[in-house]
C-alpha cells in the first residue's frame, strides 16, 4: 500500500487500484501520520470508498510531510564511512567517523523542518558558501509517536561536503538550509519491514547526459532501522511522529559536485522514484 498526499487531500494505492481521499488538510494529515498502525487506518479509510484505476498524477503530488521533523542517521554505511573520513582529514576529524561506525551510539542529527522540505518535482539547493555539494539517497523511516515504524519514503539528503569536512562542527550548516531535503513521492505502508534486497539508486542528469549513477542494497546498511529510532527517541518525544533518514551507501566520487540544473532521480522500487531539479 501507498500513500500519495496531494495538493487537495491524499491518494491512497492498493493493490493497482487509487482512492482518492478530499479535504484532508495539515492537521488531518499531521493526524493520519500518527496513527500507530497506518496500514490499519488506511484499509478502514477505504473500504467503503470507490476505487479507480487511473495512475496518480506526479504533478498534482506533495511532500508527504505535515508539521513533522525530519532526523538523519550518519556514518550507517561503510561507503558513507569512508567518505567522512576523506573529507575531514585535514581537519583531524577523520577518526571521529571510523569510531562511530563501529560504536553502539549512532550518529543522529536534526535534518529538516516541514518548510524546509521539497517534494517530487520541486527544486533542492546547494548552499551559495559550498564549493562542494552532493545529493544523498536514503530509505527514510516514517515513525509513529510511539517509535513504531509505520512507513518508508525516499529522502534526499543534500549535503555541503567541503563545509562538514573543514570542521565536524560544523556539520548543522552543512546539511541543515532550505531546500537541503527532499521527501516523497509517497509512503510505502509495509506491514514487515523492507528486505535486505531492497535497492538504492541514483542518477544525476546533468545537459540530459548522465553526470554520475550508483546504487546499493539495504544489505550494506550496518545498523538495524528500528534501533535508530530506539535511540532518537531516548528523551526525545514526537507527538506527531517524525522522519529518519537512515544514512547513505552511494557518494560521488571526491571530484564531483553538483551544479544549478542538475536533475537528481532517487529510486527504491516499491515506493517510487524521487526527481528533483537543483535550483
Amino acid at each position: 500500500m501507498r500513500l500519495f498526499r496531494t495538493q487537495t487531500g491524499c491518494i491512497v494505492e492498493e493493490k493497482g487500484q487509487h482512492y482518492r481521499i478530499e479535504n484532508v488538510d495539515g492537521a488531518g494529515w499531521d493526524s493520519l501520520l500518527a496513527l500507530e498502525d497506518l496500514h490499519a487506518g488506511l484499509t478502514a479509510f477505504i473500504q467503503d470508498l470507490t476505487p479507480s484505476a487511473a495512475a496518480t498524477d506526479p504533478a498534482e503530488l506533495l511532500a508527504p510531510i505535515g508539521h513533522q521533523e525530519v532526523w538523519a542517521a550518519g556514518v550507517t554505511y561503510y561507503r558513507s564511512r569512508g567518505a567522512r573520513m576523506e573529507e575531514s582529514k585535514d581537519a583531524g576529524g577523520g577518526s571521529f567517523y571510523d569510531r562511530v561506525y563501529s560504536a553502539e551510539r549512532p550518529e543522529l542529527f536534526f535534518k529538516s523542518t516541514a518548510s524546509r522540505t521539497v517534494g517530487p518535482g520541486g527544486k533542492v539547493r546547494i548552499r551559495a558558501d559550498a564549493t562542494w555539494s552532493v545529493p544523498e539517497p536514503e530509505l527514510t523511516l516514517l515513525v509513529s509517536p510511539s517509535g513504531h515504524i509505520t512507513g518508508y519514503t525516499i529522502g534526499n539528503d543534500m549535503s555541503s561536503r567541503d563545509i562538514e569536512g573543514e570542521n565536524p562542527l560544523y556539520l548543522p550548516q552543512a546539511k541543515v538550509y532550505s531546500g537541503s531535503c527532499a521527501l516523497g513521492p509517497s509512503i510505502l505502508v509495509a506491514q514487515s519491514p523492507l528486505p535486505p534486497t531492497t535497492e538504492i539508486s541514483i542518477e544525476i542528469l546533468r545537459n540530459q547526459a548522465v553526470a554520475f549513477a550508483g546504487q546499493t542494497t539495504l544489505a550494506e546498511l550496518k545498523r538495524e532501522p528500528q534501533s535508530l529510532v530506539d535511540y532518537l527517541f531516548r528523551d526525545n518525544a514526537f507527538p506527531q511522529g517524525c522522519f529518519l533518514m537512515t544514512g547513505t551507501g552511494i557518494v560521488p566520487p571526491s571530484n564531483f559536485t553538483l551544479a544549478s540544473a542538475d536533475r537528481i532521480r532517487i529510486t527504491i522500487p516499491p515506493i517510487g522514484t524521487l526527481e528533483n531539479e537543483v535550483g
